[in-house]
């Protein structure tokens, strides 16, 4: 027994082009998995080699003097020069009468704060109490030649000075230290000038006392050579730098390391302590220097290792021994993009497999300071991958997505533009050839070398039989219409010359007859030659000038009862309203209009037509009283053949007059509509005025 499958071949297109399309798509999701899925196993071992690398920069950062600085003063954040603190130092002291050693100290410990151009300044305390509980500080400044003061002055004015402020615990401590020349201070001034600072108890006077603070201890050093390139170091306006380092007393520290067996260092209110430095030239000028007014650059603090971490990691630090075992420092790596990728697209690159996937990473380390050993615990979080694949697979979504919706817009245009047409195409044709078959036909249209079982094959066969079929029609078609429009050329000329006798019997200007001849002429015209009623009218070719509407409308009004229209009322302007519109056809359609009026109206009740006007239009309001439109009939009655009453044919109403009317109208550049009021029917329309 033989199985056949007809139909299988009639689909055969469209499985192709659906097919293709489908496994474009799937081909395109495919690429970006497997893209992605590489990037995931690329990223994975990046990141291993990425998490060593920062564990090891972490431990160099804080085993360098600046970070076991940071170490030592974990909360201290030099966020500018209104919130100048002192820091505890990796040292017991400082030695400030060293000029080398001091800058050594400071320079490689860190504590050093950059003020741009203007100097630097490290103010600290040491990490050994029982050195005396003094406040160090250092720095530089520029300035000119240095003024020294004669000792035994009271008047300081005329010399350099440095004023120091130190406020803790509610107390302010105030010196002022004026620069002091050593050796003769009668001599011969020589560049790079050095000498002390001596410091007096500060009262805005200008004056000191003839006794000095005892602890207060200061050393200036002026260097020899200009500060800015491509000055002379001989110039007596050159500007230098100039190197100071002061051991400030603070009372308040020292009486308490000496009231308590173990005291607390460093003091607990460290953070508290506000130290200024002014650097002041001779007479009353403005600072050289001052800490409070000028910018300081930000210092290097433990929290600044967190633009180490990558998003996810964690940096924990612990000074082994303490009591309370809290970790002094605690670090997570900031998100980039936290709300980039959505959570499907995480999910998604969570599932994709990748090699050699292991636990989270960790590194512990220790770090040697003077001050104790701290515990260093970096923790990697892999998951971050994930997070920084999720934003890219979030960016690639928008090219997958483009792609997929061009291969879905072609896929639609070929659908519904060919595929759609086709199948339409060939339901209908194959239709048709049934009926074309069973009727027989003239072989005249040759298409059997495009014949075949699948889609385009069947069209080809249905239309080499339909197009026979279809020329014999036409053939047809076009002998009825011919002799139609034979038939209506006879009927034209027959009618036309009898007008053409009445017109010569009344055709003189003054007679009413005249103008309805010329409407009947026109009529036939209009009909004359066409194959339709309904075609005629809408092929009519009008001559549109400008009226007087006024005059025009008053005399309808005044000839209606002569073509059988009584009681029709016209109130409005009589003259100077002019339109656009064709004489003629206006009033056949004011005409038809009121023919329709009177045919619905009551008995002995009047027709009015009323004339409004604006700028730009003229609008007829014909009303007539008695019964409304049907509503399912109101858009309608405008149609050709449409009537409101029964066995209209049979009484000469054909629903041919509101047709005309429309067409008119529409030809005019016109409107007309129908309205249903409370005591009839008001037909409005409207025209432009020129």
């Amino acid at each position: 027994m033989k199985t056949s499958f007809p139909n299988i071949a009639q689909y055969r297109l469209r499985i192709l082009f659906r097919g293709a399309f489908l496994l474009l798509a799937v081909a395109t999701i495919a690429m970006a998995l497997y893209v992605l899925q590489q990037e995931k196993q690329l990223s994975y071992k990046n990141y291993q080699a990425s998490f060593r690398k920062t564990g090891d920069q972490v431990l160099a950062t804080l085993r360098h003097p600046a970070g076991q600085l940071a170490l030592l003063n974990p909360r201290t954040e030099n966020g500018g020069a209104a919130a100048l603190h002192p820091i505890l130092l990796p040292f017991p002291s400082l030695d400030f009468d060293d000029q080398n050693k001091v800058r050594q100290a400071i320079t490689m410990s860190g504590c050093l704060v950059q003020y741009g151009d203007d100097g630097a300044l490290c103010v600290a305390i040491g990490n050994n109490p029982w050195a005396g509980g003094f406040i160090y500080v250092a720095g530089s400044f520029v300035s000119g030649e240095l003024m020294p003061h004669q000792r035994g002055e009271q008047d300081i004015g005329d010399a350099h000075r440095v004023r120091v402020t130190v406020t803790l615990r509610g107390q302010t401590y105030r010196w002022i230290a004026p620069f002091e020349k050593n050796g003769d201070p009668n001599a011969v001034q020589t560049r790079g000038a050095h000498g002390r600072l001596t410091g007096f108890l500060d009262d805005d006077s200008g004056r000191v006392g003839s006794r000095p603070v005892k602890d207060f201890r200061g050393w200036i050093w002026q260097n020899t050579l200009c500060s800015k390139p491509g000055q002379d170091d001989g110039a007596a306006d050159c500007p230098r730098s100039s190197f100071f380092s002061l051991r400030l007393p603070v009372g308040v520290l020292q009486d308490e390391l000496f009231q308590k067996k173990n005291p607390v260092w460093p003091p607990a209110d460290l953070d508290n302590i506000k130290v200024r430095i002014e650097v002041l030239p001779p007479d009353d000028g403005s600072p050289l220097f001052d800490s409070q007014s000028a910018v300081a650059a930000r210092a290097f603090a433990v929290g600044d290792l967190a633009s180490l971490l990558l998003p996810g990691e964690s940096l924990r630090i612990k000074k082994r021994g303490t009591a309370d075992g809290a970790d002094l420092v605690s670090l997570i790596g900031a998100e980039d993009h936290p709300d980039d990728a959505s959570r499907l697209l995480s999910r998604l690159v969570r599932r994709l497999p990748v090699d050699e996937v292991g636990a989270p990473n960790e590194s512990r380390e220790s770090v040697v300071t003077s001050a104790g050993i701290y515990d260093v615990t970096l923790i990697g979080d892999e998951r971050s991958v994930n997070r920084s694949l999720g934003v890219v697979a979030a960016r690639v979504l928008w090219f997958v997505g483009a792609m997929l919706l061009a291969l879905f817009v072609a896929w639609l245009i070929i659908e519904i533009g060919i595929i759609r047409r086709i199948t339409m195409l060939t339901r209908r044709a194959a239709k048709v050839s049934k009926i074309v078959k069973g009727s027989g036909g003239l072989d005249q249209f040759d298409l059997t070398d495009l014949r075949g079982a699948d889609e385009l094959g069947v069209l080809a066969s249905c239309l080499h039989d339909l197009l026979r079929r279809v020329k014999e029609d036409v053939e047809r078609e076009e002998i009825r219409a011919e002799q139609e429009k034979e038939m209506w050329h006879a009927v034209g000329h027959e009618i036309m010359s009898p007008l053409q006798s009445l017109m010569a019997l009344h055709g003189t200007a003054d007679s009413q007859s005249s103008r309805y001849i010329n409407r009947m002429q026109q009529a036939v015209r209009v009909l004359y030659g066409s194959a339709s009623p309904s075609e005629a009218f809408q092929s009519t070719v009008l001559q549109v000038t400008a009226i007087d509407i006024g005059a025009f409308l008053g005399n309808v009004a005044d000839n209606a009862p002569l073509v059988g229209i009584a009681d029709v009322r016209f109130s409005g302007e009589r003259e100077g309203v002019m339109v656009r519109a064709d004489d003629y056809s206006l009033e056949d359609v004011v005409t038809h209009v009121l023919r329709n009026a009177d045919r619905c109206r009551q008995p002995g009740s009047m027709i009015s037509i009323d004339l409004k006007t604006t700028e730009t239009a003229a609008t007829i309001a014909i009303h007539n009283h008695g019964s409304n439109i049907a509503e399912e009939l109101i858009d309608k009655i405008f149609e050709y053949g449409v009537s409101d009453q029964l066995e209209a044919g049979a009484n000469g109403s054909r629903g041919q007059g509101l047709f005309v009317a429309k067409t008119y109208m529409a030809k005019m550049g016109g409107t007309i509509t129908a309205l249903n009021v409370a005591d009839g029917v008001v037909f409005s329309l409207g025209l432009q005025r020129v």
